[in-house]
This record gives structure tokens, C-alpha cells and sequence, in this order.
């Protein structure tokens, strides 16, 4: 489980949720509001949401609208979380049973961490990634 994780509120924009994701390797963030867990946002579900002009020369301002998106708008809500002493083989049977990619780790709906599909498999091959 990461510690560490990156989050951001309801209301903000998809512009702050597009330029974190461009300077991150990963690929979830937490939607957190008074240190509670409400939700998740996947660079892919922003990536759905937000015009594919933008960028590009026939880019419009209803493309760039589309930044002003918030959050709540497209975040996923109540997403399926795991306990702090829930086992790795629960955690990777809720990833492969809801075809998701990561779950956040909570007490209740305290926010306490973040485990994904690699530091799964990284747990059951005993490996260390080198940073």
C-alpha cells in the first residue's frame, strides 16, 4: 500500500486534475473532502470526458471548455475500497472481480492509503521496484 497519495476535491477543475496527471506516473486520484473518502478519478475517465482537440490546431473554445469540467462531475462515487489488514488475496479479488485497477485502502470512510494491481503483484513476486 502507498501512503502517499495524491488527491483532489469535488469542485476542482479537470484543467488541475489533466496538468497532475501530465506530471505524475500514475494514474488514479483520490476525490477526498474533510479527509473523507468520496470518490475516485481515473486519468481515463478524465481522459473520456475532455475534448481530443485540445492541443491541436483546430482546437475551439468549446474544446477548451471542457477543462472547466469539475470533478464531481465524472468521478466515479463510493468507490469499492479495502481495510488496512484486508489480505492481498481479498484485495485482488475485488480488483479482478470489479474489473478495476486500484482500491483505495480506508477505515470506514477515513482515507488511509492506495494499493494497485502492481503493488499486488509485486507483493506475490516478493519484488521491489528500484525507484
Amino acid at each position: 500500500m502507498k501512503t502517499r497519495v495524491a488527491s483532489v476535491k469535488m469542485d476542482d477543475r479537470l484543467s488541475v486534475v489533466k496538468h497532475i496527471f501530465e506530471q505524475v506516473a500514475f494514474h488514479h486520484l483520490l476525490v477526498v473532502e474533510d479527509k473523507q473518502l468520496v470518490g475516485i478519478l481515473s486519468e481515463r475517465d478524465m481522459l473520456r470526458s475532455i475534448s481530443p482537440n485540445l492541443g491541436k490546431i483546430n482546437e475551439t473554445v468549446k474544446d477548451l471548455d471542457t477543462l472547466n469540467k469539475r470533478v464531481h462531475q465524472i468521478m466515479v462515487r463510493n468507490p469499492i475500497s479495502v481495510s488496512p489488514d484486508a489480505s492481498l488475496d481479498e484485495a485482488s479479488y475485488l480488483l479482478l472481480k470489479n474489473k478495476i485497477s486500484c482500491l483505495p485502502v480506508a477505515n470506514g470512510k477515513t482515507l488511509l492509503g492506495v494499493i494497485t494491481w502492481k503493488d499486488i503483484l509485486k507483493a506475490y513476486c516478493h519484488f521491489e521496484a528500484k525507484a
